[in-house]
């Protein structure tokens, strides 16, 4: 149980966090104005800023007094408080399991630091000029140049969200075929979209997981989004980003120290997603 002036706290230093984390992006939607690299946090992802700064306290967790979780969707009066009800636990049991076994298999995989963020290349390989996504930014090296460090390496993508975006002509060149269904058994650790996706896995279990987790995977996904946009074939330096050049061996070195760093985070997210799922009452529902 938590009495009113503890997550009254907590509630409010979320808030703040959150609007330290968005205030930039909102306001850039205000003005109309598009980001090659946070936007991505809130187009590919669908937890909306007003969502990811409501404060919830994870299952289990009763909240004494008066709290406004007492007229929102899924919370019931308990004998301690206002809880998480049993119907919301009940509902989300499939996406539980789902994502339980998923975050179980990535961990037990070694991770993979071979793959040097070439995904991003392969999404434009041998595009035209004027249909990449990001055409307002300039291709560091030409379309030929990008054209070029796809062909002179071995793409090993595993992430099946990342290779659905390959263009046709790229795909044949991934070591690995992932679809959704292999999903479970293809993801590992190193991928930096895997760490990402700990953000969509952490917000999917709302309510049932604290929010200071969800923002925690948010800040990682974040950080990860400008390795995974700096070592792209994307020049963004007038944004501030300096090149990850991995088409050099100092760059591969470069991109390896930082995508071990964030797997190292990733893990301890990855733990804690799973550690706040396999709390009392969650497993008495299947």
């Amino acid at each position: 149980m938590l009495a009113e002036e503890r997550w009254r706290a907590r509630t409010a230093s979320h808030e703040a966090r959150v609007d330290a984390l968005v205030g930039a992006h909102l306001k850039r939607r205000r003005a109309g104005r598009a980001h090659p690299v946070h936007d991505f946090l809130f187009t590919y992802y669908s937890f909306k800023p007003a969502q990811l700064r409501r404060w919830h306290p994870g299952v289990g967790v009763a909240l004494a007094g008066s709290p406004p979780h007492a007229s929102w969707s899924g919370y019931v009066e308990g004998p301690d408080g206002v809880i998480v009800g049993p119907s919301v636990v009940e509902r989300r049991a499939a996406t539980v399991a789902w994502v339980r076994a998923l975050l179980t298999a990535t961990a037990s995989r070694p991770a993979h630091h071979g793959c040097f963020g070439l995904h991003e290349w392969a999404m434009v390989y041998r595009m035209a000029p004027g249909d990449v996504r990001h055409e307002a930014y300039p291709l560091r090296l030409g379309h030929d140049g990008t054209d070029a460090v796809v062909e002179a390496h071995e793409i090993k993508c595993s992430h099946f969200d990342a290779f659905r975006f390959f263009t046709d002509e790229a795909r044949p060149r991934n070591a690995l075929t992932p679809t959704r269904e292999l999903q479970p058994s293809l993801e590992q650790p190193g991928c930096l979209h895997a760490g990402m996706d700990l953000y969509k896995w952490a917000y999917k279990l709302v309510p049932l997981v604290p929010s200071e987790l969800v923002a925690d995977a948010f800040e990682l996904a974040a950080e990860i989004r400008e390795l995974d946009m700096r070592a792209s074939p994307y020049d963004l330096a007038g944004l501030g980003y300096e090149p990850v050049r991995i088409e050099t061996t100092e760059g591969k070195r470069q991109y390896v120290e930082q995508q071990r760093a964030f797997a190292a985070r990733g893990a301890v997210v990855r733990d804690r997603l799973l550690a706040a799922i396999d709390v009392e009452p969650l497993p008495l529902a299947w």
